[in-house]
This record gives C-alpha cells, structure tokens and sequence, in this order.
C-alpha cells in the first residue's frame, strides 16, 4: 500500500483536481468570468459542469468556453453577456476510466456597488462639550465597502481619543469643541472590487460655545433656553456603542474577531478591557481605533468567554460585558489521502474532521453518494472510514469525503488506484547535494512502486546500511541528516525493492562552511551632513561565491550616489534626515544566507518652533504658547524665550526665559511701556535651533517706574570732590517717557537737609566743595511722566582722599634666623590716614654682605600688608647680611611718609656648594683636585670637607675616606691611590653654623694595559724558584767571565768592552722615542670620558741620568716602567720597543731579563 505518493503520470490512474476557484467566488460584472477547473490522470481526464444542481451543456450558450485539455469555462461577459445572468452554484467533474473527482460547489456572484440614496440632511447645531454621531449609512454592496470621511479638499478627517470612526462607518464624537464647527463632514465608501469611490452628502456641524454665546444672543435667551449661558459642564462616560449593558457576538474559528465601544463625556474617556474569568490572549491581541477596538486574530474555541470594556473619566465609569461565542466551520482533522494499491492488497481512507456545531460526514464514490453508486465488494464503509480488502484492478475509483455543518462544508478527493508496478526512483543519478556545516541534510530517493517499495541506504560504494540514531528515514525515501559534519561527505546510495524487482541510484554529499558576518554593523549615531561607515566583513567556504546586499529598512538602497558600497562596508556621505534608518548587510550563497543589522540614527539641532501664540494679555503678564519643531531624534531638553522691544532697542533680541523641553506655554511678566515681541528657540543636545518667526506685537501701558538705578556709589576724585554715580536704567526699565533721575545727598551725622537735583541721560553727577574724607549719605530716585518711583534706599560714600600724613612709628625688628625677619609697628591714627585705610607697605633693602664687605646695587623690596596690620614676616633674606626697612601706611590716593630706615642683621648660615669642582694629571696612583669657592658662602668658611671612595667593576663601593682641608686652600694632590681604579669624590664647604650642599665629580687613576700584563707576566715568573736558581747560575758565570777579562786585560789583551758599552747604553740616558713617551687615553667601561694626558718629561722628551735620584712621581706619564701597589720599581733595560697596537689588544714583548743577560755573550 502507497498513501500520499504521486504516481507517475506515465502509469494509469484516477483524475486529480489540481485547481479550482474559490468557493465563494465574487466577480467583476464588466469583464469576462473565469470558473477554474484542472485536472490531471492517465488516461487525461474529461470534463462537464453542473450549475444549480442540474448538467450545464456549455455547447448550448455561444458565450460560454472551455479551455481546450481544461476544464476551465469562461463566460465572454465582454461581448454582450451580463454577469446577473450567470449567477449561481457550479461544479465541475474531471473524469477518465478509472474514475471520476468532483470540485466543490463554485458559487458565482457579481460584485455590487450601488449608489447612495438621496436623502435631506440637516445641519447639527450642537453645544459645546456635548457628544455627537455623524451617521454614513452605506449602501449595501457586495463585497461590504470601506469607509473613510474627508473633507471636500479630499484631506482625511483627523482622529483621536475624542472623534473617531466605529466599525459601522458612523464618526463619533466624544465631546465637541468649537474646531469641529465645518460644513463638509463627507463620508466615502470604496468599493474595492470594481475600484469605484461612492460619496454621501456633506453634513454640517455647528458648535455653539459658551463665550460667544454670552457675547452675541445672550440678551436674546431665557434662563430656560438650552443655550443658556452655563458654562461648559463635565460629565460622566456614556457609552454611544454598544448600547445597554450586555450584548452578543458570534464569531468563527480562524476568524478575526472586533469588538467596539465608544464612549462619550467630558473630559474624553479612556477605554480599557479585559477578560472576565480569564487573561487576553497573548500574541494575539491588538488594540486600535484609541484602544475603542479590541482585536484578538485566529481565534480558536478557547476565546469563547465575556469581555468587559471599561469607559472612565474623572468623574467616573461606565462598562459593557459582551458575551462571545466562537463557531467553527468544518476542518480537518485527517483528509483522506490518494491510496496505490496492488492486487490482493488491503487498505483503507480516513475522513475526520471537526467543527461546532460537529460535522456531519458523507461518502461518494466518483461523484456519486455511495449509497446508490455501483457496488464494489472490495469496500466496507465504516463512518468516517472506506476499508478496502483483497482489491483488484476494477477497485480503482476516486472517493470524494463531505463534512459540513451550518457554517459550511469541506469537500476532499482521494482516489484508490490498483497498480502491479517495480520499483522505480525518481530521483535523477548522481544528483550533487550541497550543505552548510551543522545543518540538515535532507537527500532525496523519491520513488514509486506497488506493492510498496522498501528503502535502504548505503554510504559509499561498499558501505554498510546505514542506521542508528544520526539518520532520519523519512517515509517519502528521504534521508535526514540532523547535523551534518565534515565528515558527512561523500556517496550515498539508495535501494528500491518490492517483490517485483529491485534499483538502487546514487547521490553525492558536499558539506561547506558556514558562512559568518564576523564584524557586523554598529548601531551609529550621527549628526546631519557627517559621514558615517558600516562594516560588514565576511568569512565563508572557498568554494561558494558570496554576494552581499545592503538594504535599508528592508527595502533597496537609495539610488544616490551618497551611497557609496565597498567590499566590506556601506558609507554614507552628507547624511541627510530621510537617511536615519535600520541598514542590513545581506550576505548569500547558493547554500545559506545570513544578515545582521544596525540602526543609524541622524541627530540634529531642532526645528525652530511655529505658531506662536499670545493669549490672556495682562498690563503685567501674558502667556506665550507654540508648537515645537522636529526634535530630528534628539529629545527637545529646553525652550529659551527671548523679547524684543520694539519701542526702545528694534532689532535687538533679549533673553527672557527658560522651559523645560516637555513645556509648549509659558506664563511672562512685562515691564510697562514695552512694545514686545516674542520668539522662542528650541535646544537639544546638538544644539540650538534657529529663532522662531517672531509673534505678534504687544504694547504695555505705561506706569511709573518700579524701580530705581542699582550700584549707587559715591567717591571722591579730588579731596574736595564728591563723584555719585549710578547704573542707569534700561529702556524698559523706564516704564514710561520722560525717564530722569533725583540725586540727594547730605554730609552723616551732621543735622543737615538733603540737597537735591534732578538730571536727565547721565549716570554721574559731581559735588564740589567738601571737605577731606567725610562720610555723605546719598540717594538716587528715578522718575518718569507719570511719577515717581518708590522711595530709594541710602548709600554711604566718601568725599575725596589725601595722601595720609604721617607714617608709622616705634618699628622692630626681631630677626629669626638667618633667611627670616618679622617686623612691628605701632598703626597711624585712623585721622591721619586721609582715606580708606587699604595697608601698609614695607620697603626693605640689602646695604652689603658680611663676609664679603663689599657694596652692590641697593634692589629695594616691598611687601604690601592689607588692612589695619601692625606685622609681617620678611621672607628670602640672604644669611650674614646688613638690611635696611622702613615702613608707610596706605590709602586709596597713595602713599604716606616712610618710617626712619631701621638697621638689622641676619647670623651666618650654611654655605653654597663649591662653585666647581675639577679633577686633573690623574696619574698611577695620585689624582690633582681643583675648587672654587661657594658663590654664597652665608657667613665665615672655617674648611673644606672631601670625602672619597673607589667603586669597582660592579658599581660596589669601597670604603669611605674623609679629609678636612682649610679654608684657604684651593686645590689639593691625592697621592697612593689605587692605579687603573674610579673613585668618587664629595666636596662641600663649612661655615661655623655647619655644612653646606656638597659636590660630586669620579675620576680614574691611569695605567697601560700592555707593560702592566707584561709586568704581571714577570712577576709571576721572577717569584717562582726555578727562575731565581737560574739567575744565580747565570750570574755567577758572568762574574767568572769578568774576572778572566780583568785578567786577560791586565796582560795586555785587548777587549772591545767599550763598543759593547756603547751598544748596551742604560736606556735611561739615551733619548726616549715619541711612541715611548706618552701614555695612551684610557677609557673606563663605566665612565666613557676621557682623562687628559700630562707629562712631567723635560720639553726635549729626555730624562738625564742626575735626576735619576728624584722622586718617582716627578717624572709622570714619561716613566719607561711602572709601580707596585707598594710603589715598588719593576723596570727593564730594553735595546728596542715596537709601536703598541691602535686598539691596545696585543703588545711587543720587551726582552727578558735571560735575553737581557744573553745580549751580552
């Protein structure tokens, strides 16, 4: 048995209905009906209708085809025909040998679209805050049209909380305003079917508001006229749809159910609903219409319930329960299915569905209740279910199943066709799957074969069947894959076997790479007219081709050359508002696709405000409101109000307040005689927007002025002068023409009248004639035509100063230690100072330095001290010093007479550091130190201090050695130091008080590299006893030969003792070669700085034998030889030295002693 498998169309078999039109099919009556019908089957089906229940014979209307291999008809309604006239229930039949399938019942309707009925309106005079209905009434069409109202401009009546439109098409109003007042309330129906509009009447609405009752016919009403002058009175919700308290809905499953209330009163009510018993579904519930509506979509059986909505103001609430009850059409549980059958098989169809009420269910075979159609033994009818036993070839049929209730029917064909066929797969050879790393694979077997074929798979040529938990074996042949892996590739075989033969077929499985966005799109914020960049970089399977795609908001990109798309990013230059969006980077393959997404958001200084309005005008205050401009995503955080005023600065813009940004009116004080203007500016995080157009203008009565001039003073410029002057007022301060100012004055606490005068456009006015320094009280009062301002408060000033006259007494000076000196005085009587007493200054001076004795340039010094201060410190004196002060008392006009100089020291201090420290003729074992003497010696030197110490290879130090040296002394020879050794020196001077700052220098003690190993080599030798064996040998051999000479001499022999002489000079009185006598620079590894060369050798370079006696140092860096730590000599006699090596690595070898003593055999 086969179930839910296409037969091949090459094998005979029952028709299959492939399309048909909808059940409930409406049409167009000005073009042609179209009434689907296709079918497929071996041999090809033939086709008839029926229409009303009885055989439609189409040859007998010329206006009715059908299509050729079709069964579709289509009726020429563009030739003459008219669609009422074709109007009905039509069914098709697709039938061939082995059966026959049936479509469902087609019913054909027109679509309508019917003109509004003429009808006398009347115009709605209503009061203000009263609720009110505009009724559309729409014709009836088919299908029902939608409504909208509009203006006669075409332009969509605004919605809101309080006028909206129900679902019956009527507009409803809350509460009514004077802006509902217009005649052209126009109520449209389109009709989408036939693309036709249909417009109803205009109705007029006429709002009577309170005020302009009260001022036009109030005289003209009673107490008792509904337009009597009451104010307009809050109400309580009413609701205007549903009305009463409960009401019915029934809906149908899958359906969308509506459901509405709307609600009048004052102030507009709020909606809110809920489900009694139970919660709103989730997902599924949507409000609109202001939340009047409630929408719940698919609705199922379980949404059955009662749903309250609830209307509220602040006055209270009213509710409506309405009770919903959900049918259900037909729908199907298990459709019967197509059933391929071989001979002798058993097998059966199934046909359940359900619905509410429940369905009924019915059999017919090929078209026919099976009740009366023609008996097939094979067959059994149990209910919803067709049992086939033992069936042959004359079983084929196509069974049609009908479930239908009161809300309608299913209708489903599903055939019986008895086959004997082999296997056979379908699927082509060698098919090449292609899949992403850790998805599915699904690989096809598709195949066909009765009895049933069995499936198996194999992987590879030789594999072994494949089973187990990570293959799915779909009943359709397919093999699943869940997670496919690299290892997943490769040859998949697939075997088809029934009894009547066997085939097998191959496939190839390739697994890629996933393809990964592994730098996505950033969310980006940017302001207008920047540039802004998006990456998307990819990595993806080498074998597959990528292609990337950028959208906006889903959508293609601009074509704007702005846009410009790089391998890996979309840039964006002179970003613009409209280009504010979410941006997605695409990327696809031939095998998976993956996205990834980021918002730009464009920011920008808002839009200026507009429609600035002024209401509520006051002599003293007004209130400004407006609209604000665009926030271009930037939240609005503040509104600045500025003001022009028009009478006295035109043109010039003043700050007046601040908002916050969630405020659109702002109540403003005036100033009167002002001609005010208004503009406002919004302020976001970017910035400020452009100024608004200003308002309208505003001119303030005027008054007498509020206030009086600020910053008073009054202040001498001449002893005998009193300066008062003032800070104006400003234009809009004067509050009125004629702005002058009363100056008053009269001297304190003296019993004197006040002098007045009164000026005009000046802010200074001059008293001459008074005395020195004397206290005036003084008021500035301003007034204008209309008066006076308020009484002024006094101020306190002073005539003029005059140098103060005499200077401080009984100074001291006490001196704390050698930098730091305080001073005393006794404070000028508070008359003498002439003035305002602003402190004291101290003028100090160095006379000459102690310890020097010696004059310089006088550099006097001041120090200013505030206010009535009888003391100071005097910082930064020089130790071991003579200094001169004196002192003067202060005041606004200057300087009073100096106090007699008075005459102090400081004690000594510490000295400066030497002003340098050199290091010279560094020799083996002495170093020369030169010094100068501390620049600030602060007192009397008593000696110098020297401390040193060697510091080795490791930059250890060595021991510390101390010396003290007079003070009189200026350089000094260090002697037996270590040869070839850094040491480092500390210098500092001392004065009786202690040390002062130090100074450091190294130096390095000399040696030659080359004699000093060769030295070492000899010492090393020399002590050995071998050697000292040898050299006795030697010697005495050599006092043998002498004594033979002597005597040979003696008789008379000659020996030419006198050329060896002359041969063998001492070296020490022959001239010394350049190379012999100088020493090289020596360079430490830790120091790098090179020492000078210095020689004692006479000019001539030689070294005469009489002063062989001298010391050894005396002859310095000429010396042939070199010294013990202990100053021992080590030396040699040498016929010829080599030049030593310009890197000083090797050296010649100077003769022995041994060859010493063989020069002479």
């Amino acid at each position: 048995m086969i179930s839910a498998l296409d037969v091949p169309l090459d094998l005979s078999q029952p028709p299959t209905i492939t399309q048909q039109s909808p059940k409930d099919y409406i049409v167009d009556p000005r073009e042609n009906i179209v009434i689907q019908c296709e079918a497929k089957g071996k041999p090809p089906p033939s086709f008839s209708w029926t229409r009303n229940g009885t055989h439609f014979d189409i040859d007998k209307d010329e206006l009715v085809t059908m299509k050729p291999n079709s069964g579709t008809l289509v009726v020429n309604i563009m030739n003459g025909g008219k669609a009422e006239a074709y109007e009905g229930v039509y069914q098709c039949t697709a039938r061939n040998e082995r059966g026959a399938a049936i479509s469902n019942n087609i019913v054909i309707r027109p679509s309508r679209s019917p003109l509004w009925t003429k009808e006398k309106l009347e115009p709605n005079q209503v009061r203000e805050g009263d609720s009110l209905v505009l009724h559309c009434r729409p014709p009836v069409g088919l299908p029902p049209p939608i409504i909208f109202w509009m203006d006669n401009a075409f332009q969509r009546l605004p919605q809101s909380e309080r006028v909206s439109q129900g679902l019956n098409g009527d507009l409803y109003f809350s509460n009514v305003q004077p802006e509902d007042t217009r005649e052209d309330y126009i109520c449209y129906a389109r009709f989408n079917h036939t693309q036709t509009i249909q417009q109803k009447q205009p109705i007029s609405v006429k709002v009577f508001s309170m005020d302009s009752l009260n001022d036009t016919i109030a005289a003209n009403l009673s107490d008792t006229d509904i337009y009597g002058a009451k104010p307009v009175t809050e109400r309580p919700p009413i609701l205007l749809t549903p009305t009463g308290t409960t009401s019915n809905k029934v809906e149908l499953r899958g359906n969308v159910l509506l459901l509405e209330c709307i609600a009048a009163g004052l102030p507009t009510p709020v909606i809110r609903w809920i489900k009694e018993g139970g919660e709103l579904p989730a997902n599924r519930t949507f409000f609109e219409n202001f939340k009047k509506t409630l929408k719940i979509i698919d609705v199922s059986e379980a949404d059955s319930g009662n749903y309250k909505c609830i209307a509220r103001n602040i006055l209270g609430s009213t509710h409506h329960v309405i009770s919903v009850t959900v049918k259900a059409a037909p729908y199907w549980i298990t459709a019967p299915r197509n059933l391929v059958l071989s001979p002798g098989e058993d097998g059966s169809l199934i046909c359940r569905a359900n619905g509410n009420p429940k369905p009924s269910i019915s059999w017919l075979a090929n078209g026919v209740p099976i009740a009366i159609a023609p008996e097939d033994p094979s067959r059994k009818v149990d209910g919803d279910t067709i049992i086939f036993s033992a069936v042959q070839e004359r079983s084929s049929a196509v069974y049609q199943c009908n479930a239908s209730n009161e809300y309608g029917y299913l209708l489903a064909n599903a055939f019986v066709n008895v086959l004997a066929e082999p296997p056979r797969i379908l699927t082509p050879a060698n098919k090449l799957y292609q899949v992403i790393l850790d998805s599915p694979a699904l690989i096809d077997c598709a195949y066909f074969g009765s009895p049933k074929p069995e499936i198996e798979w194999f992987k590879g040529v030789k594999g072994s069947i494949l089973r187990g938990n990570e293959y799915v074996f779909h009943d359709n042949g397919t093999l699943e894959i869940p997670v496919a892996q690299k290892d997943s590739t490769g040859t998949y075989t697939c075997v088809a076997r029934n009894e009547l033969g066997k085939i097998q077929n191959e496939v190839q499985l390739e697994v890629k790479d996933p393809t990964l966005i592994i730098k996505q799109p950033e969310y980006k914020v940017i302001q207008r007219y920047g540039h802004v960049s998006f990456e998307c970089i990819i990595k993806h399977d080498s074998t597959l081709i990528p292609t990337v795609i950028w959208l906006k908001d889903n959508d293609e990109l601009p074509d704007d050359e702005r846009f410009l798309v790089g391998k890996d990013n979309l840039t964006i230059m002179n970003v613009t508002d409209k280009d504010d969006g979410t941006y997605t980077c695409i990327v696809n393959t031939t095998l998976d696709s993956v996205s990834a997404s980021a918002v730009l958001t464009v920011v920008a200084r808002p839009n200026p405000p507009f429609d600035l309005e002024l209401t509520g005008q006051l002599e003293r205050s007004i209130e400004l409101s407006w609209i604000p401009g665009d926030e271009n995503n930037s939240p609005i955080t503040s509104f600045v109000i500025e003001y022009e005023d028009g009478l006295h600065e035109p043109g010039v813009w003043h700050y007046q307040t601040e908002v916050p940004g969630s405020q659109t009116t702002v109540q403003l004080k005036l100033s009167p005689y002002v001609n005010y203007s208004f503009r406002v500016i919004a302020v976001n995080e970017i910035g400020r927007s452009q100024p608004s157009e200003p308002s309208e203008q505003y001119l303030t009565k005027s008054a007498n002025p509020d206030e009086n001039p600020s910053n008073v003073q009054g202040i001498g410029s001449e002893p005998d002068n009193l300066v008062i002057t003032w800070e104006s007022l400003k234009g809009f301060q004067s509050n009125g023409p004629g702005l002058q100012y009363k100056v008053s004055w009269r001297q304190k606490d003296v019993d004197d009248e006040w002098t007045s005068v009164v000026v005009a456009n000046v802010s200074k006015y001059i008293v001459s004639g008074t005395p020195t320094f004397v206290p005036y009280e003084i008021k500035v009062q301003a007034l204008n035509d209309l008066g006076y301002a308020p009484e002024p408060s006094e101020v306190i000033g002073h005539s003029g100063e005059d140098l103060p006259m005499v200077a401080p007494g009984n100074v001291q000076v006490h001196v704390i230690n050698s930098t730091l000196a305080k001073v005393h005085w006794d404070p000028v009587p508070l008359k003498s100072v002439r003035g305002h007493l602003q402190g004291y200054k101290v003028y100090y001076w160095k006379v000459q330095s102690l310890s020097r004795r010696s004059k310089r340039h006088i550099e006097k010094k001041i120090l200013t001290f505030r206010g009535n201060k009888t003391f100071g410190m005097l910082p930064g004196l020089e130790p071991y010093s003579s200094y001169k002060l004196n002192v003067r008392v202060v005041n606004g006009k200057g300087e009073g007479p100096a106090s007699p100089d008075k005459v102090f020291k400081t004690p000594e201090g510490v000295p400066s550091s030497p002003s340098f420290l050199k290091i010279t003729n560094p020799t083996l074992d002495s170093l020369t130190l030169e010094w100068g003497s501390p620049t600030h010696p602060n007192g009397i030197l008593i000696s110098y201090i020297l401390k040193f110490q060697p510091i080795n290879n490791t930059h250890e130090l060595g021991p510390l050695v101390e010396i003290r040296i007079p003070a009189n002394e200026s350089s000094l020879i260090l002697k037996n130091l270590n040869y070839s050794t850094r040491y480092k020196f500390y210098f500092n001077a001392q004065t009786s008080v202690g040390s002062g700052s130090q100074i450091t220098e190294e130096a390095v003690t000399i040696m030659d590299e080359g004699k000093m190993a060769m030295a070492s080599r000899q010492v090393d030798i020399a002590t050995q006893g071998w050697f000292i064996g040898l050299m006795c040998a030697v010697a005495l051999l050599i006092l043998i030969l002498l004594i033979v000479c002597f005597i040979r001499r003696n008789k008379g022999g000659k020996y030419p003792v006198k050329e060896k002489e002359d041969a063998h000079a001492d070296p020490e009185i022959q001239p010394m070669k350049e190379d012999d006598g100088t020493f090289g620079e020596y360079s430490d590894a830790e120091d790098h700085k090179p020492l000078k060369k210095g020689s004692r050798t006479p000019s001539d370079r030689t070294v005469k034998k009489e002063d062989s006696d001298d010391s050894l140092v005396d002859y310095g860096e000429g010396v042939n030889g070199q010294f013990n730590e202990d100053g021992s000599f080590i030396g040699q006699y040498s016929g010829k030295k080599e030049k030593e090596p310009a890197e000083g690595n090797e050296s010649s070898e100077a003769p022995s002693p041994v060859n010493a003593m063989n020069s002479f055999v």
